[in-house]
């Protein structure tokens, strides 16, 4: 799980949200605690605090004062929106701009692509 070159924080930060994202916490459901992901990733609880707090400010989770941390309504949806945008210009757009480089037009990569999902035959 631990990634070098990227903060601790940010990575629990992103483990939440793939949670989210997945179906496996869904919306209203209670979040692992700081404690519970600092010991689970064997890292200080203020780290896990920062990633937390975090997914907070984002309005991912809130807070149930006395009981934890809750996964808020509609976050699974804002969080599949910023994934779609940022996978949009991550991996779409340069995707583009090569194909134009090389000539080929929208309805070409659509057919690359479709023929890229289609399971290999014997």
């Amino acid at each position: 799980m631990i990634e070098e070159g990227k903060p601790l924080f940010v990575q629990i930060a992103e483990q939440v949200e793939d949670s989210i994202v997945d179906g496996s916490l869904a919306e209203e459901a209670q979040a692992p605690s700081t404690n519970e992901l600092a010991a689970f990733h064997r890292i200080n609880p203020a780290t896990a605090a920062k990633g937390v707090n975090m997914l907070v400010d984002k309005g991912v989770l809130y807070k149930r004062r006395g009981i934890g941390m809750f996964v808020a309504a509609g976050a699974r949806d804002m969080l599949l929106t910023e994934r779609r945008r940022e996978f949009a210009l991550r991996y779409v757009q340069p995707l583009l701009v090569e194909a134009r480089r090389i000539g080929l037009g929208p309805d070409d990569v659509a057919d690359l692509i479709r023929a890229g999902a289609e399971p290999a035959t014997p």
